[in-house]
């Protein structure tokens, strides 16, 4: 359109359309409750402009004024949600824009992280521990991930939702948490809880046994290995005696290996260890755990002599292994404190054939022994104490049949002022003898336990299990007499065994007290010297 002014000069006037901004804002598709969301009101027009902000909840008269044309809320909530406008004034008179288009502002919830580990919160030193973060509702290819330990950011805007600590180390321990960030707009997930991660030193299986390490044949026994304090992921391998390899189970925090029914060859020293992790991370062996198995009618039989489950230190001891069928190249076997399986000859023992003679007794001989052949056989286990003392208990080696009498015998190494004698089982007082000897006449089952005494001269014996051994498979009784019958024939050695270990025996310097004294006491033993001979 042309004008003249007073002068008549032509002038041109452009009038343009009243301008109408565009808001735009800072998310793509819904904004997540707890972030922060600017809006734009663009005009693109000069400067000198103050932006006029409303919503469909407010009147004209509530409109927000900023010098900038972004408005910012800080922290989103769910009322925040709605329709906006904005428009634009400058100058004076003032001239005003057009309210631009409405801008919806969709608000939802966030989802929260969540951190987990593998393969277990508690690792050891060495394993490859891998980190998780997961988002409620949101995929991988959405999101970017922040890692923080201890609140201190160490993975900023990872790309992927796992993050992998090799060969890890104890200063890797520590609460780790994350967060999400949409790749769309930086709008972020709400941060995890803090999940603990504990790096320690090398572990080492544990291994236990039930109900017990000591069984009849016959019975079932179950061996467990577990991993204290770590719960998951683990393949156990079980070992007997030299680490020979039996089998492997996987079971979360713990595994078993069951003998059913156990048998004499099951006798041995057991072991197990632990891995886990694809790098495959190894436990240390476990504690040895010894299972010993009684047999009704055991291959060979293991002599003691003399023959009780306690000695006095620096006493003499002899073992024999008496085979009953074709099996040879019997030899005695020991498992002691050392906590492995030895040959009888090792440390101060000497072997003639299938004996071992050990002169001088100390602790270091306690243990168990038995016979095994080459074959692999072997006899029932005995258990042997050696005692610095003054005060044993003579009691049987093997297990006691069921209907048997059963003697105890408190020996002492020195003179005696009396043969008072105290008894106890498995810890509790049982009765009081002035003969030095407790007699059980009918052996039950309940009569098993430990079983230790007292003498009035201070000394008090160590504990020595007794075995309580059910009737024979044809269902009548296996008594001593038909016991010691069944192996006069095989080992005359054996029953002259028995017959001297009958008395109750002092180290010290008389050698034996009963309740017979002097010429009583000689005939006594005159009487068994016949015996021995009539054998």
């Amino acid at each position: 359109m042309s004008v003249f002014n007073e002068q008549n000069c032509c002038v041109d006037l452009s009038v343009k359309e009243t301008p109408k901004p565009e808001l735009t804002s800072s998310f793509k598709g819904a904004a997540l409750i707890g972030n922060p969301v600017t809006l734009y009101c663009k005009l693109n027009q000069s400067a000198g402009w103050r932006f006029y902000w409303s919503r469909h909840t407010q009147t004209p008269e509530n409109e927000t004024t900023t010098e900038t044309h972004s408005y910012t809320i800080r922290s989103v909530s769910v009322s925040d949600g709605g329709q906006y406008w904005c428009r634009a004034e400058r100058g004076n008179p003032v001239f005003s824009t057009q309210y631009s288009n409405a801008l919806w502002m969709n608000v939802t919830g966030n989802p929260k992280a969540t951190v987990s580990i593998k393969p277990d919160n508690q690792m050891f030193r060495g394993e490859t521990v891998t980190l998780r973060c997961d988002l409620q509702g949101g995929g991988d290819t959405e999101w970017t991930y922040s890692w923080y330990k201890n609140d201190h950011p160490v993975y900023p805007h990872t790309t992927t939702q796992e993050i992998r600590i090799r060969s890890s180390i104890e200063p890797d321990s520590g609460k780790y948490t994350c967060r999400g960030q949409r790749r769309s707009d930086s709008q972020r997930s709400e941060i995890s809880e803090a999940v603990t991660l504990t790096v320690s030193a090398e572990v080492q299986a544990v291994l236990s046994v039930s109900p017990q390490s000591w069984l009849t044949e016959g019975d079932s026994v179950t061996l467990s290995c577990e991993v204290r304090g770590s719960s998951t992921g683990w393949t156990f391998s079980w070992y007997r005696d030299n680490n020979d390899f039996l089998s492997e189970i996987s079971r979360g925090s713990g595994g078993s290996y069951t003998l059913s029914p156990a048998a004499l060859h099951h006798t041995g020293v057991y072991m197990c260890k632990a891995e886990r992790g694809d790098s495959v991370y190894h436990t240390q062996y476990s504690n040895p755990q010894p299972l010993w198995i009684t047999g009704l009618s055991p291959p060979a039989s293991l002599i003691i002599s003399p023959s009780r489950s306690q000695h006095f230190y620096l006493d003499s001891l002899s073992l024999s292994c008496e085979g009953q069928s074709n099996s040879t190249g019997w030899r005695v076997r020991r498992y002691t404190h050392s906590k492995r399986v030895s040959d009888c000859s090792s440390g101060r023992g000497s072997v003639t054939g299938s004996t071992c003679s050990i002169g001088f007794l100390s602790s270091s001989h306690t243990g168990v022994y038995w016979c095994e052949s080459e074959s692999g056989e072997s006899s029932n286990p005995v258990n042997i104490t050696v005692h610095s003392g003054a005060v044993i208990l003579d009691s049987p080696v093997h297990p006691v049949t069921e209907g048997d009498p059963l003697s105890l015998c408190c020996l002492y190494r020195f003179t005696k002022s009396s043969n008072h004698t105290d008894f106890y089982k498995d810890g509790s007082f049982l009765q009081s003898q002035t003969t030095g000897e407790m007699t059980i006449r009918t052996v039950s089952k309940s009569d098993e336990g430990l079983y230790h005494c007292k003498l009035p001269e201070g000394g008090v014996s160590p504990q020595s299990w007794i075995s309580v051994r059910g009737v024979s498979t044809s269902g009548a009784p296996l008594s001593a007499f038909s016991l010691l019958s069944s192996l006069m024939a095989a080992s005359p050695y054996l029953l002259v065994s028995i017959v001297l270990g009958v008395k109750c025996y002092r180290a010290g310097g008389e050698s034996s007290f009963s309740k017979t004294t002097g010429e009583d006491q000689s005939q006594y033993e005159v009487k068994e010297e016949e015996e021995s001979h009539e054998v």
